[in-house]
């Protein structure tokens, strides 16, 4: 018997799939292809998706862009769409069933698991959920198939009265909660958030949750009036040369207790420094790039004790947080949504995305 005919007798599908599907398909830095290629066969303890709708991350345009990883691949995990076929042994789902799915899930019992280190478990640097070649998430495409951990671990079922774009928002969602609770952000403090994009809105929104007095710099003015309608309490020009001060008058000389950056150029660490108070702590979100080098005046950390701090991806204990805040509407997602582009229109939309305009936010695929 063929591999693919043994696959399909352990599986269970709620329809006929077909053996092709339309996909984005990476095949070089900058370059990536809107072509056909195999539906994902699925195998015992697995779950295959019909992808509804998937966010463009920064992360999926810097591999882009900068070619870090080797082509073929088919990028996208913020992924949300329908279970349509299910391998053998697989009890949580149905066919049918509206979810979201992670891309990464730990192992839950090693070193870092035990510390709550989740990103840095071996298991967890696994991609779990592809579309094809490499495992890299694979939701610009039209089906996804998730492996048996995630399955079992890492897919939440959206209700019916959430659409598919707002469950995308879980684990972005997610990896911001991550991001404010290792910056030990509190009631009544002073939190700047560099950048006020999709990323730097939600790090906005969750500080307010949080208790904190949040002021967004951005220097895109439909992006600081966003922040404000949002809930933010001030909203500033980082080219304004008067931005420490501003910080500063609001905190009684000292600055922020705490900065967030969630923009990825390496020059914000410096100027994060110099906004935050003795003893404060600067967390580093979008400084992921694995070429980027960063120089700061050794003496904030040294003499002034600032923290330097680092975020990276989703924690698997606060999956349920994440869907809870979105699926109550607590974080209003679908405001930051601006754009949204069927398949066919990948390259359109990845080139907003990485040369955002001044209506532009966080951009949707719909497979």
């Amino acid at each position: 018997m063929s591999r693919t005919g043994a696959m399909l007798e352990t599986s269970v599908a709620a329809q006929p799939l077909p053996a092709t599907m339309r996909a984005a398909v990476y095949r070089g830095k900058g370059r990536v292809i809107v072509e056909d290629v195999p539906v994902p066969q699925i195998a015992e303890g697995e779950v295959l998706i019909r992808v509804a709708a998937c966010g463009i991350c920064g992360t999926d345009l810097k591999k882009i862009e900068h070619g870090f990883v080797a082509a073929p691949q088919i990028f996208g995990h913020e992924v949300s769409g329908t279970v349509v076929a299910l391998g053998a042994g697989v009890t949580r789902w149905k066919t049918g069933d509206r979810v979201m799915s992670f891309h990464h899930i730990p192992c839950g019992n090693c070193f870092y698991c035990e510390r709550r280190l989740h990103s840095q478990c071996s298991l967890y640097k696994r991609t779990g959920l592809t579309a094809g070649f490499d495992p890299n998430g694979g939701g610009f495409a039209q089906y996804v198939k998730a492996m048996p951990w995630v399955a079992e671990r890492g897919i939440v079922g959206i209700p019916d009265e959430i659409s598919f774009e707002e469950a995308s928002f879980i684990e972005p969602v997610n990896t911001c909660i991550k991001a404010i609770e290792k910056a030990r952000v509190s009631p009544g403090e002073t939190v700047l958030i560099m950048g006020q994009g999709p990323i730097g809105l939600l790090l906005m929104m969750l500080s307010k949750l949080a208790g904190a007095f949040v002021i967004g710099s951005d220097p895109v003015p439909e992006r600081r009036a966003k922040s404000l309608s949002l809930g933010a309490d001030f909203a500033l020009d980082p080219r304004d040369a008067q931005l420490a001060d501003e910080v500063g008058s609001r905190t009684s000389g000292r600055g922020a207790d705490v900065v967030l950056v969630a923009v990825p150029m390496p020059g914000a660490l410096s100027e994060a420094l110099a906004i935050a108070r003795a003893g404060g702590r600067i967390l580093l979100f979008a400084q992921n790039d694995p070429e980027m080098r960063i120089e700061f005046p050794a003496a904030a950390v040294g003499v002034a004790e600032k923290e330097i701090l680092g975020s990276y991806s989703a924690a698997v204990d606060r999956q349920e947080q994440a869907a809870r805040l979105i699926f109550s509407r607590q974080l209003p997602v679908r405001e930051l949504i601006s754009h949204r582009f069927p398949l066919e229109a990948m390259n359109r939309a990845l080139e907003i995305a990485r040369h955002p305009v001044a209506d532009s936010l966080k951009v949707v695929i719909q497979p």
